[in-house]
């Protein structure tokens, strides 16, 4: 990364050539345990290409989903030497973004969407169970969302709930509500973490 002056390594899987690769060689999108795509296309390059003595920093901000994610990592893989700063500093994606902003990175532009992370767009996050998320999908990649659609109709995947019932995506309706922007704050945790 030129801003930070280091080198990056780009990791990818030596099994499959993409998300929706995964999906249909496993034959199941989401479960209880998470994706199948996460598993192959995260997690088993990393271990391939780590030493033991690696230091792991995650972005994992002080939000409820990301404290529970990162808490499920480090059981997961208690032999990482894992931090998570922003945690520890009690910074929220809100106060994350008004950082980054405030150090003149533009932000990716999948944020200023609506999208809750700047992930898996080619396809839509199958651990994602929010309808609005979907809907929001639907919206700005219809193409996309239709091949995702199909797919998780013939792998049998119901990824999203309303009213406590599993439902294939396409069901969601059509004026059905969208997840909204994070709007870049930056409260006192923020400021201190910046300071």
């Amino acid at each position: 990364m030129r801003r930070l002056n280091r080198s990056v390594t780009l990791l990818k899987s030596e099994d499959y050539e993409s998300v929706p690769d995964v999906w249909e060689r496993r034959k199941f999108m989401a479960g209880n345990a998470g994706a199948p795509c996460t598993a192959e296309m995260k997690i088993a390059p990393r271990l391939a290409f780590q030493l033991p003595s690696d230091r792991h920093i995650f972005g994992y901000t002080a939000d409820g989903d990301d404290v529970k994610r990162f808490k499920r990592l480090r059981e997961n893989f208690f032999e990482l030497n894992a931090e998570a700063p922003l945690i520890d500093a009690g910074v929220t994606k809100a106060g994350t973004l008004a950082m980054v902003e405030r150090d003149g990175i533009d932000l990716p532009r999948t944020y200023g969407m609506g999208f809750p992370c700047a992930n898996c767009l080619q396809t839509g996050c199958s651990k994602a169970s929010s309808p609005d998320y979907w809907s929001l999908f639907r919206f700005h990649f219809p193409e996309r969302f239709a091949e995702t659609a199909a797919r998780s109709r013939r792998l049998g995947a119901r990824l999203t709930r309303i009213n406590d019932e599993r439902i294939f995506i396409d069901e969601i309706p059509a004026d059905w509500p969208m997840t909204k922007p994070i709007a870049p704050v930056c409260d006192f945790l923020c400021a201190l973490a910046e300071a």
